[in-house]
């Protein structure tokens, strides 16, 4: 974890709390939500654990805004689906969205549409780059893969075999994985990629692809995964080949937790999500209170919003055995509300 990512989030907050309170909300008594302002941040599959502490940051925030929040999305791994829900949610005419887009380029229009209408719209975790989302919130993908790479090759060698399973289509996940392999090509080209498959966050569908490479690959050494569901179904297929195989994956889940105090799993990379939801708020307010905010560009001859953002950097954190209690999800919760 590299505490400097944290702390540029933070000091980019105080220094936004420190300039906005010289503007004319300041002079109006604060900037604060008008009596039933609305944000809501939407999801697919929104039973997902990921969201859980994500929301709970986009909560805090806007608690002390005194701004009201909803969380939406669909159950279904459906970009369709998603799209849909998303549509339902501007339906409310809500100040903004805190979106995590399923895909980038079928979001485009809608998300474009949202703005034209006067619903804000910030993107986490995954982006829709083309659109004219006014920021995006997430951890450094190829930070994490590059520390991925790093460590793998620190535990088997510069010469061993590595896989990957990967989940095409949705923006974090391809770059944690062509990050890796380009990083792995560049900087270590005795490590040989012995298998690559998609598994699209199903663990069934990673059991057998795993339990396939590994049958084929009795070298293995390592296996890189973007995201904590398809962890799920490798380790139980590796733990049942009985192959001494490294596991590592991004994001966390309450079983691949378990699996890392029992070190059946090495680690996982996990963005800071508590920060995510937090600035992910931020980003999302800002932009649809902008009027408070006079950079010295163009923006009043151009027409777009001034609060821009390209790209702010979460941050993640390095779970291990050693401090896997800290993650615990249920702890977390205990005493919150989660709606």
């Amino acid at each position: 974890m590299r505490p400097f990512r944290i702390l540029g989030a933070v000091t980019f907050a105080a220094m936004s709390a420190t300039s906005l309170s010289a503007t004319t909300a300041s002079a109006e008594g604060g900037l604060k939500c008008e009596s039933g302002e609305t944000y809501i941040m939407n999801v697919m599959v929104s039973s997902h654990p990921y969201w859980v502490p994500v929301y709970q940051g986009f909560k805090q925030a806007a608690e002390a805004f005194g701004c009201e929040t909803v969380f939406s999305g669909t159950p279904d791994y459906d970009i369709t689906k998603q799209i849909a829900s998303f549509e339902q949610d501007l339906v409310k005419q809500p100040s903004g969205i805190l979106l995590h887009p399923m895909q980038s380029d079928p979001f485009i229009e809608p998300i474009n549409r949202a703005i034209e209408d006067g619903t804000e719209v910030v993107t986490f975790a995954a982006d829709s780059p083309k659109s004219n989302r006014t920021a995006y919130i997430t951890s450094d993908n190829l930070a994490e893969a590059k520390f991925a790479a790093e460590e793998i090759v620190k535990q088997i060698g510069e010469d061993g075999e590595y896989a990957v399973l990967e989940n095409p289509g949705q923006s974090n996940h391809d770059l944690r994985v062509t990050a890796l392999v380009s990083y792995m090509e560049e900087n270590y080209p005795e490590m040989k990629l012995v298998g690559r498959q998609a598994t699209n966050q199903d663990s069934n569908a990673a059991y057998r692809a795993t339990a396939s490479i590994v049958q084929a690959n009795p070298n293995l050494g390592a296996i890189w995964i973007p995201e904590a569901g398809s962890a799920e179904g490798a380790v139980a297929a590796i733990l049942e080949a009985k192959a001494d195989v490294l596991i590592m994956h991004a994001d966390i889940t309450p079983a691949t937790l378990e699996h890392i105090k029992a070190g059946n799993i090495h680690m996982a990379l996990n963005p800071n999500q508590g920060m995510q939801g937090f600035m992910g708020f931020m980003a999302v307010f800002l932009a649809a209170n902008s009027e408070v905010f006079d950079p010295f560009n163009d923006y009043k001859v151009s027409g777009f919003n001034p609060m821009q953002i390209p790209y702010m950097d979460n941050g993640f954190a390095v779970i291990t055995k050693e401090n896997a209690d800290s993650f615990d999800l249920n702890t977390y919760m205990e005493g919150r509300d989660p709606s």
